[in-house]
Order: structure tokens, then C-alpha cells, then sequence
């Protein structure tokens, strides 16, 4: 009998024409993380493996493949911010991914408008409607479940300010759909946007 599942173990690769892990744990909310370093560079740089933790208090965190800039400058200021990408903001977005020296920035490289935080010491993105300050909270080495250390940084910060654009503020209700924020899919070069007309409402069981 044909099974009605392609399955596959991992470790022994997918068998397909590329790694359904990325579309099928998709699509994701993007962290674009800034930072600065002790030697006053700002850098900025997208991470799809991002996501939120707690509400009380707000944390966020971010996955980097590789100990790159923005863990290092996070793990020597414990501070970051990260920027609501907004499909206006795209292009810039994705000129921000490529790899350049640690003391080049990267606001500059993507002609993007930077303003100074109010409670911590990095940048953020001026054009962004949204933006969390935070400070580290913890920086840790992933391991697979053979507790082998794998070249992957797991990077939590508790959220200590919000940058909140106005005009996305309805009596009090911030409209997620109204920011246009894309999401990042599976593939080399899959997004997604949110649009008001695929919302709809579901409340939890009393």
C-alpha cells in the first residue's frame, strides 16, 4: 500500500527538490536586528528563524547560523534592536543580508534612515513602524539531541521600549494588517504578505 506521506529521517537528508522545513515552518515574522559594536559601527542584518517568547515581560529572539556580527556585538553591549519589516521596506531589507566587513554599515549600505533608541544604545530603523529596544537576556550555543554542539546561536532579549507609529494605532488597536509586514517562506526567495481580507476571528473556549 502507497503511503499517503513522503517521510524522511533528517539526519539522512529530505529526498526532495529542496528542504520543506523552511516553507512548512513558515511563513515567519523576520528579525531585523540592529546593533552596534564597542568600536561604534552599527549593523544591521535579517534572521528568518525569529520569534516571540513571553508577554510578561515582552521577549524576543533570534537564530543566527554562524557566530556573526550581530551576535558578537550583542554579546559585548547586551543590547539590540529589531525592526518590523514592512513591504515598503523590502529591497532595503534584503540589502542588509549580504555579507560584507564587520566595519561597514550596513544602514548606510542599504541608504536606510537610522534614528537613536531611547533606552538603549544601538539604532533602529527609522521607517520602520515598529520597533522593540531590547537587552540580552540570554545567548546560548544550540545542541542536537545527541548533545552535540552545532555552530548556531540562540539569541533571547527581554523587550525594555516600543517604537509604536501612531497612524497604526485605531482607538487603541494596533493594526497588524495596515503595517503590510512581510513574512519570510521556504525557498531562496519565498515571502508573504499580510492582507485584512484573509483575517478571520476565532476566540478561545471559555
Amino acid at each position: 500500500m502507497t503511503s499517503d506521506f513522503h517521510f524522511y529521517e533528517p539526519r539522512h537528508g529530505h529526498r526532495l527538490a529542496h528542504n520543506p522545513f523552511y516553507a512548512i515552518m513558515g511563513p515567519r515574522m523576520i528579525g531585523w536586528i540592529a546593533t552596534r559594536s564597542k568600536e561604534g559601527v552599527d549593523n544591521l542584518a535579517p534572521y528568518s528563524f525569529f520569534g516571540a517568547y513571553s508577554a510578561d515581560p515582552p521577549m524576543i529572539g533570534f537564530t543566527s547560523e554562524g557566530w556573526k556580527d550581530s551576535v558578537d556585538n550583542v554579546r559585548s553591549t547586551g543590547e539590540f534592536s529589531w525592526n518590523l519589516v514592512s513591504r515598503d521596506l523590502a529591497q532595503a531589507m534584503n540589502l542588509t543580508s549580504q555579507s560584507v566587513p564587520a566595519e561597514m554599515d550596513e544602514f548606510e549600505l542599504a541608504g536606510i534612515q537610522k534614528s537613536e533608541c531611547r533606552v538603549i544604545s544601538a539604532s533602529r530603523v527609522e521607517d520602520s513602524p515598529v520597533t522593540f529596544e531590547c537587552r540580552l537576556s540570554e545567548l546560548s550555543q544550540l545542541r542536537s539531541s545527541s548533545g552535540t554542539s552545532l555552530d548556531q546561536w540562540l539569541v533571547l532579549g527581554e523587550v525594555v521600549g516600543v517604537h509604536v507609529r501612531k497612524n497604526f494605532l485605531e482607538h487603541g488597536v494596533y493594526q497588524t494588517a495596515k503595517a503590510r509586514p512581510i513574512l519570510r517562506g521556504g525557498g531562496k526567495a519565498e515571502y508573504f504578505e499580510i492582507s485584512s481580507a484573509l483575517r478571520f476571528e476565532m476566540s478561545r473556549p471559555e
